[in-house]
């Protein structure tokens, strides 16, 4: 049990360090690494492969601990917005792929879709809250063209380069697709 959790924590650490650094190859031109969405990789990566918990925590802190390092993001609004998004995503690909009956590429578009939408709807209320509503506030506009439209490279890019890396994780026996083990002991003991 130990074990696990260090290799966990390892791990999370890991993702971090990627968070930190992917930003940096793609960050030269700000317009086009905004729109690749590098921190999100290493945060949906975490979920699926450690676990909500780890997901949620590596999901706040790398856009916080990002900004402190290097003053990008901004801290206010965008790296504090992009904080509870990034948690949002990390706890909900998590929740609903490690609770899948089935670890496979269907649970695994399943969860990022949902974790995608509901990180987005996070982020538009967290820009709500630090911005306000209204003309010189948040407006749905602002939200629609943040969470959507200008993010559309980077989500095409998600779709890809996730299911891809956990294919090449599964082929090599270090995250298995397949019946998740807890549920398959219920089911072999009914």
């Amino acid at each position: 049990m130990k074990n696990k959790k260090l290799v966990k924590l390892v791990l999370s650490a890991l993702f971090i360090a990627i968070g930190i650094v992917l930003p940096f190859f793609t960050g030269q031109i700000p317009k086009i690494g905004s729109m690749l969405l590098p921190m999100h990789i290493p945060v949906l990566l975490c979920g699926l492969i450690c676990g909500w918990q780890y997901g949620l925590v590596v999901g706040f802190v790398l856009p916080l601990m990002r900004s402190m390092l290097f003053m990008m993001p901004p801290l206010y609004p965008t790296a504090i917005a992009m904080a509870f998004e990034l948690a949002a995503y990390g706890f909900i690909i998590g929740i609903v792929y490690n609770g899948s009956r089935w670890r496979c590429l269907r649970s695994l578009f399943r969860a990022m879709i949902a974790a995608m939408l509901g990180g987005r709807i996070v982020w538009g209320i967290a820009q709500l809250v630090l911005l306000g509503f209204g003309a010189d506030g948040f407006t749905v506009k602002m939200f629609l063209a943040g969470a959507f439209v200008d993010a559309l490279p980077g989500i095409i890019v998600q779709l890809i380069l996730i299911p891809s890396v956990m294919l090449a994780l599964d082929k090599t026996h270090l995250v298995p697709f397949g019946k998740t083990e807890h549920k398959a002991k219920a089911v072999s003991e009914k």
